[in-house]
């Protein structure tokens, strides 16, 4: 199980709450899990969503594992160049 800090809008979508626990190996499932718990999430994970995983930012990594203990945000992606 880990602890994901949703950021800015993202946690507004998951009833307000700014960090949610959830059972995943990683990233993949992660966004799996998140959809099906929250389901106001899906747009924004289909979008982009920036995952910080112990301050390394990973963007189209879905493999990634998430390490037991990491400190897991996850950041709406920014638009604009």
């Amino acid at each position: 199980m880990v602890e994901v800090t949703l950021w800015g809008a993202l946690s507004q979508l998951a009833g307000g709450q700014s960090k949610v626990k959830v059972e995943a190996k990683d990233i993949r499932e992660l966004f799996r899990k998140l959809a099906e718990q929250y389901p106001a999430l899906e747009p924004w994970i289909e979008k982009g969503i920036a995952v910080a995983i112990d301050g390394v930012i990973y963007r189209d990594t879905w493999g990634k594992t998430l390490p037991p203990g990491a400190e897991i945000f996850l950041l709406p992606r920014l638009a604009g160049g």
